[in-house]
C-alpha cells in the first residue's frame, strides 16, 4: 500500500506523514496504516516496498505486546497486517534515542572529537561500535518535517518541553524498555545497538506510541562474530534499514538539495522487500506470512473493528 485514503465514521482528523498515514477518531482512537513508503535522509523515495508497512506493523505489534508489563502502550487492536488502532494521547515533542554503542550519529560525534552528546559525556578510549559502559539516552526533538535535533535534559526541562518529574519518568521507562529489548534480541542472537522511543500521556498516565524495536526505529548487529570484529577493526554486521541509506549514498544521493533520488528499479525494489522480511524473520524468530488486503475490505474491517472499541 503507498497510501490510504479512508473515509472512517467519526473521523475529526487526518495525519500524512513520511511512512504512516493517521486517522483520528472521536479524538480519543487513532487508526495508523503503516504504508509501504519508505524514506532515507528524510526524503520519502518514489517507490514503494511491498510488505515493507506489513513487516513493521507486525514487528510493533510483537514488541509492544511483550514490553507492556513495563509501561502502558497505546494499542488497543491489530485489525489488519498493516493497520493498528489504539489510544490517541497528547504526545511528548520529544524523541528519547537510547545507545547502547558508539554508532552512528554518537560515533560521527565522537570522530570529531567532541565527547559530548545531549549533555551526556563519552568516555575517552572507545572505538567505533564498542558497547558504552551503560547505556546513555541521547533525546532529540520531534519534527514534523525536516531534521530532528539533538537536545539535552537540561535543556528540554528548562524549555517546559517536559516537566522534570515526567522526563524522569520517560527516562526510567527509556532504560527499562532497552533493557528488555537487548534481551529479546539477545534471544536471537542479535544484539540492540540504538532505538528511539515515542511517548504520550492520558491524564496522569504515560503511555508508549507508535513503534517500538523495528528495523525502521532501531539498529541491531549480528552477536556472532562481534568481538571478533571490534578487535580486527572490521566493521559490524547489521540489521536495519541502513542498507537503503548506503545504496543511496553510493549512487550520489545524501537528500541534500539539487541531488536525485536515484532510479529504482524492480530488481532493486524486491531485493529491498526481501531485506525486510528477513528482518522481520530475524528480529523476531517468526515466519513471514505476506498478506494481500484490498482497500474496500481494509476500510470494511477497520470501520467493524472501531465499531467494537
Amino acid at each position: 500500500m503507498l497510501e490510504s485514503s479512508f473515509k472512517l465514521p467519526g473521523q475529526t482528523a487526518f495525519y500524512k506523514g513520511k511512512v504512516r498515514d493517521v486517522y483520528t477518531i472521536d479524538d480519543r482512537l487513532m487508526v495508523m496504516v503503516v504504508s509501504d513508503r519508505i524514506s532515507a535522509f528524510d526524503v520519502v523515495l518514489p517507490r514503494p516496498i511491498p510488505y515493507k508497512g506489513q513487516v513493521l506493523n507486525q514487528v510493533a505489534a510483537i514488541m509492544l505486546e511483550a514490553t507492556k508489563d513495563i509501561v502502558p502502550n497505546w494499542v488497543k487492536s491489530t485489525p489488519l497486517p498493516n493497520v493498528t488502532i489504539g489510544l490517541k494521547c497528547e504526545t511528548f515533542p520529544v524523541e528519547m534515542v537510547v545507545r547502547g554503542n558508539l554508532t552512528g550519529h554518537a560515533w560521527r560525534t565522537y570522530k570529531s572529537g567532541q565527547r559530548v552528546l545531549c549533555g551526556v559525556t563519552m568516555p575517552e578510549g572507545l572505538k567505533e561500535n564498542d558497547f558504552f559502559p551503560t547505556p546513555i539516552i541521547t533525546p532529540t526533538t520531534k519534527a514534523h518535517e525536516g531534521h530532528d535535533e539533538d537536545i539535552s535534559r537540561e535543556e528540554i526541562i528548562a524549555q517546559g518541553l517536559v516537566s522534570k518529574e515526567d522526563y524522569e519518568q520517560l527516562e526510567k521507562y527509556t532504560l527499562a524498555l532497552f533493557e528488555r529489548g537487548k534481551e529479546l534480541a539477545a534471544q536471537r542472537g542479535l544484539i540492540l545497538v540504538d532505538t528511539k522511543y515515542e511517548f504520550g500521556k492520558i491524564g496522569d498516565t504515560i503511555y508508549v506510541i507508535d513503534e517500538i524495536h523495528t528495523p525502521d526505529s532501531s539498529r541491531y548487529f549480528y552477536a556472532a562474530g562481534y568481538e571478533e570484529n571490534q578487535q580486527n577493526g572490521v566493521q559490524q554486521k547489521q540489521l536495519s534499514k541502513e542498507f537503503v541509506r548506503e545504496w543511496l549514498m553510493e549512487n550520489g544521493f545524501q537528500g541534500k538539495e539539487g541531488q536525485v533520488v536515484p532510479e529504482m528499479t524492480d530488481e532493486f525494489i524486491n531485493s529491498v522487500s526481501e531485506r525486510y522480511i528477513e528482518l522481520f524473520e530475524n528480529i523476531t524468530g517468526q515466519q513471514f506470512v505476506k498478506e494481500d488486503v484490498a482497500a474496500a475490505d481494509a476500510v470494511a474491517k477497520v470501520i467493524a473493528e472501531l465499531k467494537s472499541l
